[in-house]
């Protein structure tokens, strides 16, 4: 037999699939006799994301013959990220931080999440009252996506009245200020 392999494949994942289910079909150009062609990884297999090498066998009563393909599977479906607003207050120092994961509410991806981060994640005395917040969510194959949420920002602490006495000099009117 003399086999023919098909053209090295290269496609996107199945939509919520860490993978791809990939069909191909390699050929025996000789044909007499038949032959019957075998291959390491099925037609129709799921295959993970990234390069795999598929063989493929054609073997007869006469003998046999191999070829080789490459199936690249490519992620590029973005996570899905899902914020919720927040609400801080600000320490006694006048400062108050925010976790990614504070305003994270269930972002997913298809392949994982590596990464959650948030901006800003500090806020001050300048920043009472709601501020915009940007969460970015990354997949582990370098996909993100980000959605925005309100951190509401509140001073909640009394002021410490500190008072000391002193002494004042009447002017020449008889007031003093």
């Amino acid at each position: 037999p003399v086999i023919v392999c098909p053209a090295d494949i290269t496609v996107n994942v199945d939509p919520g699939v860490c993978g791809a289910n990939v069909t191909y079909a390699a050929t025996d150009n000789t044909g007499i006799p038949t032959s019957t062609i075998t291959y390491d990884i099925n037609p129709g297999s799921l295959f993970n994301v990234g390069t795999t090498t598929v063989t493929a066998t054609a073997t007869n009563p006469v003998g046999s013959d191999q070829c080789s393909f490459m199936v690249t599977v490519v992620d590029n479906e973005v996570p899905t990220s899902v914020c919720q607003d927040l609400t801080v207050q600000l320490d006694a120092n006048g400062t108050a931080s925010i976790t990614a994961g504070q305003i994270d509410n269930g972002s997913n991806d298809n392949c994982g999440i590596t990464a959650l981060s948030v901006s800003p994640a500090s806020f001050g005395c300048l920043n009472i009252g709601p501020n915009t917040v940007t969460l970015t969510v990354t997949d582990s194959n370098n996909n993100t996506a980000q959605c925005t949420a309100i951190v509401t920002v509140e001073d909640n602490i009394a002021p410490v009245a500190v008072c000391q006495d002193i002494t004042v000099q009447l002017d020449a009117s008889g007031a003093a200020t």
